[in-house]
């Protein structure tokens, strides 16, 4: 059906002269509201006050302009309805055959850290949501535009056929659902934790937005894309930029989110390189190439292909170690150019710059048939005075040092997880095995003759004294793990027998 009247109401004003310019070309009557209608204006652009149309004014400061029979008769009308007609006849509605409006910018407000309750409040948009929804039920005669994105296919639908196509009304109303259903969980979520509601409240709303498409999933034959959490503040690899290399692929995802986790764990400078979610190499140094080197000397055959992330710029000295490498991706708060013109000579290398991760409260979410599992975010960095000595030996100095590093790797690695560490790196990690022994045997099998002199981390308690035994053999001189079984007593019994120093830290981080 032909687009005769056109109410346009929009917070954001990109493009919206354009498209408006080329509606009054085409012949369509246009009104609007306050600031939209005084862009028009000034823009030459011929618009009706929507309060000619209501015969009332805008009062309220704002908060009332459009919620009148005028407009939502106009809009709600079923144009073959004979009732709907006459009822518009009698009561002098005109119908308005499309509705072009986006929402006051609620998230943007409260994205200021200086916003009060009362900004946030004055930025709840009332009338603009119900013109969406009341156009968006009655899209078989009427098209509600929310996204500028939208305005060339629109004016192209217009151009080519005079109308706008049914299919394509249909497909904008569910892009306007979708568009009040955000705005409204935006302000369900804001409102709640003003209210001090805690992490998991009875209805869980979230919204995503789509970042891109992605070639597959973890295989060839899944489809897949990828979305970032909308209402966040900016952090996280869904913000993350990339400035080189080829598409990001899921599985690559998946793992620069468990290598960036690691790196910002650590307040020295830390690069982890990631195989299949779980750290092959992680290491510290006073300086990133030092990190990355001690990272990649852990274990280079795994190493090849890995997804590397450092807590640092990359400086030149880091990207000529990684250069000589094949790498799949970097991820880094920053590169300085000297380091970018030689990585990216490398043209399949993908580059990231990543915001750091939030520090506070956040939920991390698990996908299961029929249903979501939702905790907090495992991101607990304890404190050693938090630890407790259980056996007769206390660590040294050093062994502490290197207890603590090896600590927080093994909180990243898939359960039963246990890491052998010394001198700032590790040097062998036993991931996701079935029983605790076998990951032991598999970190101390990696780990060689460099075991000798070590420190062993273990993600949750030893239910005996095996464990101990092996770590023993290969000369381990101090473990590190939370305790809390009933066979404790037997584990630190071992312990003493060898010498070995045991810590308990009271906490556990099974990383399923």
């Amino acid at each position: 059906m032909k687009i005769k009247r056109a109410l346009l109401s929009v917070s954001d004003k990109t493009g919206l002269i354009e498209f408006a310019r080329e509606l009054h070309e085409m012949g369509v009557e246009i009104i609007s509201t306050g600031g939209t209608m005084k862009a028009l204006r000034d823009a030459g652009i011929p618009v009706i006050y929507v309060s000619d149309v209501t015969g009332f004014p805008e009062i309220m400061d704002g908060r009332v302009k459009t919620l009148n029979p005028f407009i939502h008769g106009g809009i709600l009308a079923i144009r073959d309805n004979g009732d709907h007609v006459a009822a518009m006849e009698k009561h002098g509605i005109t119908g308005i055959d499309m509705v072009v409006v986006n929402l006051y910018p609620f998230r943007q407000t409260i994205a200021n850290p200086e916003a009060t309750l009362s900004d946030a409040i004055e930025n709840i948009d009332i009338g603009g949501p119900a013109m969406i929804r009341a156009a968006a039920k009655n899209f078989n005669y009427v098209t509600v535009v929310v996204n500028p994105a939208r305005y060339e296919t629109v004016l192209a639908a217009l151009r080519q056929e005079g109308t706008v196509a049914a299919e394509l009304r249909m497909a904008l109303a569910q892009e306007a659902y979708g568009h009040t259903a955000e705005y409204d969980a935006c302000i369900s979520r804001y409102l709640a934790a003003q209210a001090g509601e805690n992490l998991f409240p009875d209805k869980l709303h979230l919204v995503y937005e789509k970042v891109e498409n992605l070639r597959y999933g973890e295989n060839p034959h899944q489809q897949a894309a990828f979305y970032k959490e909308c209402g966040t503040k900016g952090q996280g690899i869904a913000h993350a930029r990339q400035l080189h290399g080829k598409e990001l692929s899921f599985n690559n995802i998946v793992d620069l989110e468990a290598a960036w986790t690691i790196v910002n764990d650590f307040d020295e400078p830390a690069a982890a390189i990631i195989k299949h979610t779980n750290p092959c190499g992680t290491g510290i140094g006073s300086t990133i190439a030092e990190a990355y080197n001690k990272a990649y000397t852990a274990d280079p055959v795994s190493a090849f292909g890995g997804i590397v992330a450092v807590n640092r710029s990359v400086d030149k000295a880091a990207a000529d170690e990684m250069s000589t490498l094949f790498l799949e991706a970097v991820i880094a708060p920053a590169f300085a150019p000297e380091a970018l013109a030689i990585l990216t000579t490398k043209k399949n290398l993908r580059l990231l710059e990543a915001p750091s991760l939030a520090k506070g409260e956040e939920a991390d979410l698990k996908k299961v048939s029929g249903g979501l599992l939702m905790q907090q975010m495992d991101r607990s960095v304890e404190q050693t005075g938090e630890y407790r000595v259980v056996t007769k030996r206390q660590p040294t100095e050093t062994e502490w040092h290197q207890l603590v590093f090896a600590w927080k790797v093994v909180k990243h690695v898939k359960s039963n997880a246990i890491v052998v560490a010394n001198q700032n790196k590790t040097l062998g990690v036993g991931a996701g095995q079935m029983n605790r022994v076998g990951a032991a045997a598999i970190a101390l099998e990696q780990a060689g003759a460099a075991a000798n002199g070590a420190v062993l981390s273990s993600d949750a308690f030893f239910p005996f004294g095996d464990t101990v035994e092996a770590a023993a053999k290969a000369g381990i001189t101090a473990i590190i793990q939370p305790g809390g079984s009933v066979r404790d007593e037997e584990s630190i019994t071992a312990a003493d027998k060898y010498g070995i120093a045991m810590v308990f830290t009271g906490i556990r981080h099974f990383k399923h």
